[in-house]
């Protein structure tokens, strides 16, 4: 083990309470940390940047106070680039709203794979891993490019083999060693939310490298996956914006590549009879006009 083995990111944003429990879980993880990196994301709940700068626990940390909130994309974007210019062989990344079992570290590390993701799962046992098995960008027929997610394919975490390769990832429980970063660069913080995991693993299996999700390095999500919520919301304009980005930046064929036009014309029609507004499409419409133009900004 060198010196500067394994950090851990955690990105934050006005959940202390949350983000408390997180910290007292890794202090248990039955393998060393080197360093904790917490990216505070500017919260303004007046009590997270206190709590951080007087933290007593027995952890290495070292708090990122950013001074405006940089979505989760700027704050992973922020805790990865810290933590590899500071030479860290292997980091682990992860929200606030994700606790990691006592042995997940451990395990991850067993495996040692370049590109590893921890599995999820509810608080009732609920395999909840949503990392896709395929995640399709070849053919234009597919509305979803997320074909299979792993919590599609196996009921519970005792039906999957012992690690199984997959397509993308989402940025809680993502382990990366360095040579990998080293080869693609950090994660693209202008993406402010979602798409910013996807973008990242679809980049390292470019470079050729595959992403092994790990059975026995469990991780227990605290909140519920709420999209239909992110859709009637603000956070609609970058989910369908970082959706239409990604087809145009990784389509394989101009079919794909032109298919959010498609997308957003179907959305428009499926969600205003939904939400029974037209606001949305006003939403949908914005962000295929700055999806294109997304890296460019």
């Amino acid at each position: 083990m060198t010196q500067k083995n394994l950090a851990i990111v955690v990105v934050t944003y006005n959940r202390l309470k949350l983000l408390t429990q997180c910290l007292q879980k890794l202090e248990k993880q039955t393998y060393a940390i080197d360093s904790l990196i917490v990216v505070n994301n500017a919260s303004t709940d007046g009590v997270t940047a206190s709590f951080l700068d007087s933290y007593k626990g027995n952890l290495p940390l070292t708090v990122i106070h950013n001074e405006v909130n940089t979505g989760g994309a700027g704050g992973f974007y922020t805790g990865i680039r810290y933590a590899h210019q500071l030479g860290y062989e292997w980091i682990f990344i992860m929200d606030d709203d994700v606790f990691a079992d006592s042995r997940c570290i451990e395990q991850l590390m067993k495996v040692a794979h370049p590109c590893m993701v921890a599995v999820r799962e509810y608080k009732d046992g609920q395999l909840v891993e949503r990392a896709a098995i395929e995640y399709n960008l070849s053919n234009p027929f597919y509305l979803n490019p997320k074909r299979q997610a792993v919590c599609d394919k196996y009921k519970n975490r005792s039906d999957m083999p012992a690690t199984i390769e997959v397509d993308n990832v989402a940025f809680e429980g993502f382990m990366i060693k360095r040579e990998v970063i080293d080869i693609i660069g950090y994660p693209e913080p202008k993406y402010f939310i979602f798409y910013d995991d996807v973008d990242y693993a679809l980049r390292a299996r470019k470079a050729g490298y595959s992403i092994k999700a790990v059975r026995d390095a469990k991780l227990i999500r605290q909140l519920p996956f709420d999209q239909q919520g992110a859709i009637d919301s603000w956070k609609a304009f970058y989910m369908f914006r970082n959706l239409f980005h990604i087809h145009f930046k990784f389509g394989k064929n101009v079919f794909v590549r032109n298919k959010p036009y498609l997308l957003m014309i179907g959305s428009i029609a499926v969600y205003c009879i939904k939400l029974r507004s037209w606001r949305i499409s006003k939403e949908i419409i914005r962000a295929l006009k700055c999806a294109k133009y997304l890296t460019k900004e």
